[in-house]
Formats: structure tokens, sequence, C-alpha cells
């Protein structure tokens, strides 16, 4: 099961890692230096590579997470901090699901249409989301790590 366990966890630092760096340090960057066109266009592009990496990294997640949970003899077997790194893990499918296909995909027109004032406020709303999320996966690795004792 080591093996899975490592497959999970680099594919959660991938997402959550990625999370972090774009909120906290490229958000406020592109801002410093770029006008609001050319931070839209580096945003469409950053997503879109990003984006393809957290599909990536979402199917590793839930097939390693639920072979290790086979492997411990079903859901009804975990502990609850299992449970609870699943419920938060699943909120958080659901957001970026969201953010995919409510969010990005217009945004990525609207860049395409060059209609800064829309596709910025849709970006307004992808940053809560991503903070949201952030936050959620940040959360989820401290559940883990108490809920195991270290």
């Amino acid at each position: 099961m080591g093996y899975i366990k490592l497959l999970h966890l680099l594919a959660i630092v991938i997402w959550v890692g990625g999370m972090f760096f774009a909120y906290v340090v490229l958000r406020p960057s592109a801002a410093d230096i770029l006008p609001p066109p050319e931070r839209l266009r580096l945003w469409d592009s950053v997503f879109s590579r990003f984006f393809n990496w957290v599909w990536i990294a979402i199917f590793f997640v839930l097939v390693s997470g639920f072979y290790m949970i086979y492997l411990l003899g079903g859901f009804a077997n975990v502990a609850l901090y299992i449970k609870l790194m699943l419920l938060l893990g699943s909120v958080m499918l659901l957001i970026f699901v969201y953010v995919f296909f409510k969010c990005y995909v217009p945004f990525k027109q609207l860049v395409g249409k060059q209609d800064w004032p829309r596709a910025g406020a849709v970006l307004a709303t992808i940053r809560k989301l991503v903070a949201v999320n952030t936050t959620l996966g940040l959360l989820t690795v401290a559940v883990v790590l108490i809920g195991r004792g270290y």
C-alpha cells in the first residue's frame, strides 16, 4: 500500500500546491506588473495547463483513495478522519468541476473575444473559489495528520 499512498499524496501535492502557488504567489505578482488584458491572457494560459494537471491529479486521488479504502475492508471499516478526508475531498472535487465548466470554459471564450470586463468578473469568481478550495485542501491535510496522530 506504500506506493499507492505515495501516488495519492503526490497527486494531492500537485493539486493543492498548485492552487496555493497560483493564489498566494502568481496572482498578486501578475496584478502588480500586468495590465488587465495581459493578466487575463496569462490566467487563460495558466488555467489551460494547470487544469489538465488537476484532472490527472483528481483521477489518481480518487483511484488510489478508493483502492486504499477497499484494502482496509471498505468504507465501514475506515477511521473517522478518512471519512472526513473523503468528504472534504468530494467538496473540493465539486468546486473544481464547477470552476472548470461554469467559470473557466466561459472565461476562455470571453478572453478569446477580448471581453475584458466580463472575463475579469469571471476571474474574480474563480479566484474566490480557488481560495475556498485551497483552504479545504490544507484543512484536509491537517485532518489527516491530526487523525493519524502524526
